[in-house]
């Protein structure tokens, strides 16, 4: 089972679970602990192979978005969570839409930071290179690479220190295990944008964000249970880098649902 941490408040019965992005870990959560656990239980997961969650020993085992998302259904259930608000950040966010096709009994709300819903041609090209590069180079140099061009102005720096800092807890193996996912990720996203959900969904985004932002205001205006909000001088890691107006939000918009 994955990694986990709880922090229980004493009269809610509601829960908020958070769901990191590649490379990093339930440590990228720190700025939003404090806040969230006042009003709801929280539960924080590491998911396979990062954080403290155990590697995967077998080297046949494929990793699929199925298999990911069983990874966070299984902790729910043991915990006995019948239903939560879900938060996410980047590849996170696609998890938790991956989750509510599997089980949408689960999901309560989404706040989907930095999301991912379509890839433009910057992100397509970083891909490619990923995938020429990835069993020549260390693996390391690739995210540092990956890292500066989703994030490159700077004040973009002390997220990308963070999530190179935590990818430096993976390894070769386990990098490319999860780099297999981007071989699944356009067909994915297609299929999600063509499937509107009625779940109450808000969007937190920088200003800065240019390669994931401007598919999300086109897609925010055609549906009916999304909300956006842009912070301003802003990037990707929307909670790292405004972790105060992030949590106003978020909080504000679940103190709603």
């Amino acid at each position: 089972m994955l990694n986990y941490v709880t922090y229980k408040h004493k009269n809610s019965t509601k829960w908020v679970t958070f769901i990191h992005g590649a490379g990093g870990s339930k440590s990228i959560w720190f700025p939003q602990i404090r806040a969230f656990k006042q009003e709801f239980n929280v539960l924080l997961i590491d998911l396979r192979g990062h954080g403290n969650s155990k590697k995967v020993e077998n080297e046949d085992i494929k990793y699929t978005f199925d298999v990911v998302t069983n990874d966070i259904v299984e902790v729910l259930d043991h915990l006995k969570i019948e239903k939560s608000h879900f938060v996410g950040i980047s590849l996170g966010t696609i998890l938790i839409r991956c989750l509510v096709e599997q089980r949408p009994d689960l999901v309560e709300s989404m706040i989907m930071g930095g999301a991912i819903l379509k890839l433009n041609i910057r992100s397509k090209i970083l891909m490619n290179l990923g995938n020429f590069f990835k069993s020549v180079l260390p693996y390391m140099y690739l995210y540092k690479l990956f890292a500066f061009v989703i994030m490159p102005k700077a004040n973009h720096k002390k997220s990308r220190i963070l999530f190179v800092n935590e990818a430096k807890k993976l390894c070769q193996k386990e990098f490319l295990r999860w780099y297999q996912l981007t071989s699944t990720i356009n067909p994915l996203l297609r299929f999600f944008n063509l499937n509107e959900v009625s779940i109450p969904t808000l969007y937190i985004m920088g200003e800065q964000d240019y390669m994931f932002l401007p598919f999300i205001k086109e897609l925010v205006t055609k549906r009916s249970s999304a909300q956006l909000h842009i912070i301003k001088n802003c990037g990707h890691v929307v909670n790292v880098e405004q972790p105060t107006e992030f949590n106003d939000k978020a909080l504000a918009f679940l103190k709603m649902q």
